[in-house]
């Protein structure tokens, strides 16, 4: 059960972690929606520290991922707006210079997960499309998902693969992950709130594809309200993270007004379980776990949807 300090101690214990650029960029998101500007201001700030001269954020050592660095630009843009320093407007041009026209892509113009293999990974959805919507890119946000929708959603489960060989033309790994599908419900619930009102038809759509990932992940959670780190395989390991995700999507959809109140139910006992997870360090336990997230474990990634959980069940509580 969450008590008062339970926040305070999972956001210290974040802050603690190793983090690759994914996971500073994630965590300054979570700092942004909590409302702490001084701490997202100063992430952004190391994520800008560590740009490499292609425009790409938060690198550290040899990664080579192409969408992963782009999850912080929020926080980027957040910090120069509010600080008015052009340190942060430098970077944020470059990273958008990177996203816009440098990143490797397909002829459909669908930006590659990594610069040097041409796949297509269900995290892009989160990584990229926000990003560029919040910066008002909004068409290129789109065209993102869509692209990332195509190649990845199967039908028959009305979830989402993890990976795509645009190459050869087949999955890498065609598994229903957890986190996966998180990451895609919760970037395009980022976009949905980013699009403008001329955007109406576009937004009906990313509300449809959001709520059929959500209803198929809702059909398979667990009596303890948790999820199979492969959603539809029992004999995968339970993960925390995966119910975060979603829990934070349903809180944010009710806010936002595009899902109904009475998924909240389904929403507060995820909530109330990932409570329960965190130990007396401010871990969340049992998440997909760093650093090569085939295990139960911990995880910046896990401790960051805590936070972002936490911050939008206060609002969606305010909205009902």
């Amino acid at each position: 059960m969450r008590t008062n300090d339970t926040i305070h101690q999972v956001k210290q214990a974040t802050l603690a972690m190793q983090r690759y650029s994914w996971e500073q960029g994630v965590v300054a998101q979570a700092f942004l929606e909590a409302g702490d500007r001084d701490t997202t201001i100063l992430l952004a700030l190391e994520g800008a520290h560590r740009q490499t001269e292609d425009g790409r954020c938060a690198q550290i050592g040899e990664q080579r991922a192409s969408t992963d660095p782009c999850a912080v630009g929020e926080a980027l843009s957040y910090a120069y707006k509010e600080t008015g320093d052009e340190y942060f407007k430098r970077a944020l041009d470059a990273l958008l210079q990177w996203s816009l026209n440098a990143a490797p892509r397909n002829a459909e113009g669908t930006i590659y997960h990594l610069d040097n293999q041409p796949q297509f990974w269900v995290d892009s959805f989160y990584m990229l499309p926000p990003f560029l919507a919040s910066a008002g890119y909004f068409d290129e946000a789109l065209r993102q998902i869509d692209g990332y929708w195509k190649a990845l959603y199967r039908p028959q489960k009305s979830l989402l693969a993890h990976i795509w060989d645009d190459g050869a033309q087949s999955f890498i790994r065609e598994d229903a992950w957890g986190v996966g599908n998180g990451w895609a419900i919760a970037g395009m619930a980022r976009v949905i709130d980013l699009l403008p009102e001329n955007y109406s038809q576009r937004r009906s759509d990313l509300i449809r594809r959001a709520k059929t990932i959500i209803d198929a992940m809702l059909k398979l959670q667990r009596s303890d309200s948790l999820f199979h780190d492969v959603l539809d395989n029992p004999e995968s390991f339970v993960d925390t993270n995966a119910g975060q995700m979603l829990a934070y999507t349903i809180f944010k959809g009710v806010h936002d007004g595009w899902l109904a109140s009475t998924y909240i139910p389904a929403a507060e006992a995820i909530y109330q379980a990932a409570s329960a997870k965190v130990n007396g360090y401010g871990i969340v336990q049992d998440v997909c776990g760093s650093p090569n997230f085939n295990a139960p474990g911990s995880a910046p990634e896990g401790q960051a949807f805590y936070i972002l959980m936490d911050a939008m069940r206060a609002r969606a509580g305010e909205t009902v």
